[in-house]
């Protein structure tokens, strides 16, 4: 809650609050599962700002391999909102949204040059783009998808066309095995 109290009596506090009052800042909303871009829809309907960062996700499929959209914080978008002008109340209310991520009653902010950074990253068609860290020999990695889902390994080399080697250690003995870069993480 803030003291007006403090600001009528030094007028230099008064100018502040102006300021701080008049500028929005940035937030993290809680989507419904899959909902990311229908909640950001209805939140620019509304009037709020709102940025949800994307990158570009290989999924495999029936022996395909596509590359699709996929939000970089599945279930979470950034609004922007002008508590002293907006109601940040309906944001609650609005399609797709399960809650507004709060320190107590109030909405937690989020830092400008967090996403400034984020927005660094993108791409010319505005998609985050992702470093791979490359993995040390030895390195145990876990399986993500496929056969060997949450199997642990150890990193054994990478060719060319985006394909890594690992060993698994299955039925006693170790077996090599080639994986998507992407289906792998460090364990």
């Amino acid at each position: 809650m803030l003291d007006v109290s403090a600001f009528d009596r030094d007028p230099n506090a008064t100018q502040h609050r102006m300021i701080d009052d008049r500028g929005s800042q940035w937030y993290v909303a809680q989507t419904h599962p899959r909902c990311e871009a229908k909640a950001a829809e209805h939140l620019k309907r509304q009037g709020f700002g709102v940025y949800l960062p994307h990158f570009c996700k290989k999924r495999r499929h029936a022996r395909r391999v596509d590359t699709v959209n996929a939000p970089l914080f599945p279930r979470y978008l950034f609004v922007s909102v002008d508590i002293a002008t907006q109601r940040w109340l309906a944001i609650r209310s609005a399609v797709g949204i399960t809650r507004l991520i709060c320190n107590g009653d109030a909405p937690a902010v989020v830092q400008r040059n967090i996403l400034d950074a984020l927005r660094q990253r993108e791409d010319e068609n505005g998609f985050i783009k992702l470093e791979r860290r490359p993995f040390r020999l030895g390195e145990e990695l876990r399986v993500l998808d496929g056969a060997f889902t949450g199997t642990l390994g150890l990193f054994e080399g990478m060719s060319d066309n985006e394909r890594i080697t690992i060993l698994l250690d299955l039925l006693g003995r170790k077996v090599r095995v080639n994986l998507d870069a992407e289906s792998v993480v460090a364990a």
